[in-house]
């Protein structure tokens, strides 16, 4: 799918992976919805973007606020051709901890803003997809990107519910890939290893060359724009449907 002039919307667009996406679709003449709770950073990044970006403040995993936002897309933009869902907490907690036992509502909380959160943007999505009227040198009507994460393969002590979350984007990806063939709609997971994302820049210098230290090759940390550029990479193939790619420097997570 050719990126120029195409409407994508970016889940978690305020910060880190998603607004890298942002900013490498609106620079390939893409126009972009941002999707994010947070309305500063988010209008933030649509100043900085320019007429080419919308920002608007959704709960993905509201019903009512996503079917809102899809229809003001539809009203807008008269069309959607890509969705990249990066909204995402990642909340660490052992389920026999010093202070008791993982917190259910937690766990729950995870689950619903990583998974149900992903799936409620994704069936909106498609929906409206599916509506696009094909050029004649076109053959697909839309992409969808998930994030998962190498936890959904290797987590780590402590992240069963994020691994959980995670583990269930990548179960989702073939299953959809499949059933909206018809639409002529692909669908594609990124697992990303240990992003540099503004959570881990708070970190201090050393730790965070300790951590790129782990990683094979190269030993440092997934900058957010290899992200961003794998998502343009994955419209822009067309062969590429109902997989996941781990972008993680071939490491693999030890327990601890």
């Amino acid at each position: 799918m050719k990126i120029q002039g195409k409407v994508c919307v970016v889940t978690g667009g305020a910060s880190g992976l998603g607004a890298a996406t942002a900013q490498h679709l609106v620079a390939q003449g893409a126009k972009v919805i941002l999707v994010d709770m947070n309305q500063e950073l988010g209008q933030q990044l649509q100043q900085q973007l320019g007429e080419n970006a919308d920002f608007v403040a959704v709960d993905v995993t509201d019903e009512n606020q996503v079917q809102q936002l899809f229809n003001h897309i539809e009203q807008k933009y008269g069309q959607l051709n890509g969705l990249v869902n990066c909204a995402g907490i990642a909340p660490s907690a052992k389920v026999l901890g010093r202070d008791g036992l993982h917190d259910l509502a937690m766990f729950q909380k995870v689950l619903n803003i990583n998974v149900t959160g992903s799936f409620n943007m994704i069936r909106f999505a498609a929906q409206l997809m599916a509506k696009y009227d094909l050029a004649a040198d076109e053959e697909e009507r839309g992409v969808i990107v998930n994030t998962a994460s190498v936890a959904a393969f290797d987590g780590q002590i402590g992240q069963s519910a994020y691994s959980a979350s995670k583990g269930a984007i990548v179960g989702m990806t073939l299953p959809l890939a499949r059933e909206l063939a018809r639409e002529a709609i692909r669908v594609m997971t990124i697992a990303p290893g240990i992003m540099e994302t503004p959570m881990l820049k708070a970190f201090p210098q050393h730790v965070q060359d300790a951590l790129g230290q782990m990683v094979p090759f190269p030993p440092r940390l997934a900058k957010p724009e290899e992200f961003a550029q794998l998502v343009g990479h994955i419209f822009e193939n067309g062969y590429l449907n109902g997989e996941v790619i781990r972008l993680d420097g071939a490491i693999r997570m030890q327990p601890k």
